[in-house]
């Protein structure tokens, strides 16, 4: 039979040095609030489900800005991916914050009576789904079998650690002398010198035993430092009733890392964006330097892409083979398609960059643009609403918006479509091959037919017909008489 599972999530914590009104496990790591994180690795762990256990329900411990937390879990559409993989979702509020102990409380009736718990923490948003199966897995440890009927897979416990250089503000993990089990976690500030100086910590995440949990909770006390109830505690009450906890040790300590401060949050930012940019290397996607790199969403990669410094990735952002993307750039759920290349500077936002077309520098796509094959896009031109044919081009100093624009049109320098009336948007139009003069104005709605010709400095109010020339310029008068102003001198 397999093991049932159940994740309890712990989320309650203010994070009063994160010096904030955000529940901390709101703050984002990578554009996504911590507790999404987490919650997105069970949802992994859900689906690496093996003969041997298996997900039943996933709880969710709240408290501080509690509306908040679930309003952001909701949002982010968690509760129905938990649904479509078959897992019921369950809040529990901590209404007072007194420590880990007292927040799986809150949970502990609502957990099955047979199986294990999980517990996790809303603020550690690095474990990954791996790591927590491995830690599952460490409970059929086949050696313990030899120990009798207390060490039974209904009796055990497992804990996970990791050997820290500087170990300093971490709970450290007690080991029997005879034996590798653990006998109990020191948080630092109640351990004396001789635990302080042991290298390996606690991370919090642990897997207990449904049947003991009831008991272990009733019975943990807050006469400590820091006058709270430590669910750490409960690893010594197993070990003293003869019950196994074994001590699940990793090598990326990383992944335990929680968050109590700003600077600890900007630490892992850091540290996740790196893994990303390493990820993305590993996928044949060249990045110039991976410590200058942000992607806060999901990048889908084809191999040959090159993406300088500074690039910013916000949302769904697609690249397709061959894509060049130059520093310091912009792009918010953009496709930029095979051969493509956007110049430095560039600020892209739902946007569409066809085959081989070239944006930039100092280019805006605001949402709704469409660029065909080889497009032109250059320098301080902005583009919104827009879609434009193959070959087409607007190199330089031109706002388009609420356009449709063909194949071969030439849009010149200081070119904008006056698309708003001051209460509606109205579409233009330019056929294919027509060529717009520099210094036009395009007075919306309007259509320039294919093969016309706007003379620069056109105010274009009617529709220009195809094949002709069409201008509109007051007529040029030189007065020779004419004198140029002065100032006037000092007054006496």
């Amino acid at each position: 039979m397999k093991m049932r599972l159940d994740v309890v999530v712990l989320a309650a914590g203010r994070g009063k040095r994160m010096h904030s009104d955000i529940a901390k496990v709101l703050h984002p790591i990578g554009g996504q609030a911590m507790l999404e994180h987490v919650l997105h690795s069970v949802l992994e762990l859900g689906s690496l489900e093996s003969d041997r256990w298996g997900l039943a329900a996933v709880h969710l411990v709240k408290g501080f800005a509690a509306d908040q937390v679930e309003a952001a879990v909701h949002r982010a559409g968690l509760e129905r991916a938990f649904s479509e993989q078959g897992l019921a979702l369950y809040w529990h509020e901590q209404q007072t914050q007194r420590g880990t102990g007292h927040a799986l409380m809150q949970a502990q009736q609502a957990l099955c009576a047979q199986g294990h718990s999980l517990v996790l923490f809303g603020d550690v948003p690095l474990i990954q789904a791996k790591t927590l199966a491995g830690l599952i897995e460490s409970l059929h440890e086949p050696n313990l079998s030899t120990l009798g009927p207390l060490s039974a897979l209904e009796n055990r416990s497992a804990i996970l650690t990791a050997f820290l250089d500087e170990p300093k503000g971490y709970g450290r993990i007690l080991r029997g002398l005879e034996s590798a089990q653990v006998c109990g976690i020191v948080e630092e500030k109640d351990a004396n010198d001789a635990q302080r100086r042991i290298t390996e910590i606690n991370s919090g995440m642990m897997l207990l035993p449904n049947r003991h949990l009831p008991r272990w909770l009733a019975a943990l006390s807050d006469a400590n430092a820091q006058a709270e109830y430590y669910l750490t505690d409960v690893i010594a009450m197993a070990h003293a009733e003869g019950f196994p906890v074994i001590g699940h040790a990793i090598q990326d300590a990383m992944q335990i890392q929680g968050v109590n401060t700003l600077a600890q949050l900007i630490s892992l930012e850091r540290v996740f964006q790196r893994r990303q940019a390493q990820d993305l290397l590993a996928q044949g996607v060249t990045i110039m330097d991976p410590d200058r790199f942000d992607l806060r969403g999901r990048l889908y990669c084809e191999a040959g892409v090159r993406i300088d410094i500074n690039v910013l990735f916000q949302g769904q952002v697609r690249l397709h083979r061959g894509a060049k993307i130059g520093a310091h750039c912009v792009l918010i759920d953009t496709v930029v398609h095979e051969d493509a290349e956007v110049l430095p500077f560039t600020h892209c936002e739902s946007a569409v960059i066809g085959p081989r077309s070239r944006v930039g520098p100092y280019a805006r796509l605001r949402p709704g643009t469409e660029l065909g094959e080889e497009n032109h896009v250059g320098n301080f031109v902005e583009f919104k609403a827009t879609r434009m044919g193959a070959q087409s081009k607007a190199n330089h100093l031109a706002y388009v918006g609420d356009a449709t624009i063909g194949a071969r049109v030439n849009i010149g320098a200081g070119t904008i479509t006056c698309n708003y009336d001051g209460a509606n948007k109205h579409q233009t139009v330019i056929d294919d091959d027509a060529f717009i003069g520099s210094d036009s104005q395009l007075v919306a709605p309007v259509r320039v037919g294919a093969g016309a010709t706007l003379g620069a400095g056109t105010t274009l109010t009617r529709d220009a017909p195809a094949g002709e020339l069409t201008v509109s310029r007051a007529k040029q008068v030189s007065l020779p008489a004419w004198k140029r102003p002065t100032k006037a001198g000092p007054k006496g």
